[in-house]
């Protein structure tokens, strides 16, 4: 069997912990510790993130689509296929190096999607950007941390908090969607999209998008 071997190590904004890169021939982990927080063989449930989302938000002529968190670029290459060519989306990534391992050692993972037309690239905390808009968004994507029982970065809880909702909310146009990935489920969280008005819809999906891998939780929560 290959082994694995680190490829690099990037500090979290805000916090003590580091990424580290691994690979084993043509696949990559990102790990935090002993967690494994992304593989390129498991992408289902971030690809259904945006094709989740997407089928909301089908009647718009020109959507503007917010994505918190880059990872692997799952969600932002399903969104490219799903989304049609006068979409624009912002992705927003707070560890630099992230945005360059995708240009880098994983170049042949990403392909040309982050060069595509309808894409921005902001290093940035995506709750900064979600606070400076107001009604920007047919779609706002969260695959941050671990989802609401986050990992990484203590800041990253004020995303999923009554107040980061709300200003998600604001964020959002009439009819717009917040879409979260968890790694699991969460009734307390489910509660708090409910208060902060949201019409909810809790999706169950699987890792590997055919049926098996790992159970994770995608909320749909649709403003009116």
């Amino acid at each position: 069997m290959i082994p694995w071997k680190k490829i690099d190590t990037a500090k979290i904004p805000g916090s003590d912990e580091e990424l580290r890169l691994m690979q084993r021939g043509k696949e990559f982990s990102i790990k935090l510790g002993t967690n494994e927080l992304m593989n390129n063989r498991l992408s289902g449930s971030e690809a259904a993130l945006a094709t989740l989302a997407a089928k909301q938000i089908e009647k718009v002529a020109k959507p503007m689509v917010l994505i918190g968190g880059l990872g692997m670029g799952f969600t932002l290459r399903a969104a490219l296929t799903v989304l049609g060519p006068k979409a624009k989306i912002v992705v927003s990534e707070l560890v630099p190096a992230v945005v360059a391992w995708a240009r880098g050692p994983m170049a042949e993972v990403f392909g040309d999607s982050l060069d595509d037309a309808r894409v921005s690239i902001r290093e940035i905390d995506v709750g900064e950007v979600i606070r400076a808009k107001s009604s920007a968004f047919d779609a706002i994507l969260l695959d941050v941390d671990n989802g609401p029982e986050g990992l990484t970065r203590k800041g990253n809880d004020a995303l999923y908090s009554a107040s980061g909702l709300g200003a998600a909310k604001m964020a959002l146009r009439p009819g717009g969607v917040l879409a979260v990935w968890s790694s699991g489920p969460n009734p307390a969280f489910n509660k708090r999209l409910k208060r902060a008005g949201f019409d909810v819809n809790e999706v169950a999906v699987r890792a590997t998008g055919r049926g098996g891998g790992a159970r994770h939780v995608i909320w749909m929560a649709k403003k009116s």
